[in-house]
């Protein structure tokens, strides 16, 4: 198992409404069409992921468990690996419920996405909360 930690914080204009995607980015700013954004001001970004990591990543038999922490709130959703995975990104990571592959494409085949997030955390995220996004990988 390997994990990856990424901090972020929280937005006003966050709202998790996107139906297949899930990001958080380096960017300290949203604007309200970054839908499927649940943190900004992140500390790091997929190019800076560890190479043992990414490796295990791009084993299509992968499974990649997402976790969001807001406080001591909670969420996950489960996706898979793919050879096609760069890491590349140095601006943000996405989550996907597809299979389309780019250079900020963390996961692909998420059960769940943004507009899944528990309403809880939403609301939090909203306040400017730090999230603590964590990548584990087996």
């Amino acid at each position: 198992m390997q994990r990856e930690v990424v901090r972020a914080t929280g937005h006003d204009n966050v709202s998790a409404a996107h139906q297949s995607t899930l990001e958080v980015t380096t960017d300290d700013w949203l604007t309200p069409a970054g839908d499927c954004i649940v943190g900004v001001d992140a500390d790091r970004a997929p190019a800076a992921f560890a190479e043992s990591f990414v490796e295990a990543c791009r084993d299509e038999t992968a499974t990649i468990e997402v976790t969001l922490r807001v406080g001591d709130r909670t969420w996950q959703t489960v996706g898979r690996g793919d050879p096609d995975l760069t890491f590349d990104s140095d601006r943000s990571l996405v989550c996907r419920t597809s299979d389309y592959v780019d250079d900020r494409t963390v996961v692909v085949g998420a059960t769940e996405a943004a507009a899944d997030v528990d309403r809880t955390l939403v609301d939090a995220l909203t306040t400017g909360a730090p999230l603590e996004l964590t990548l584990t990988v087996e």
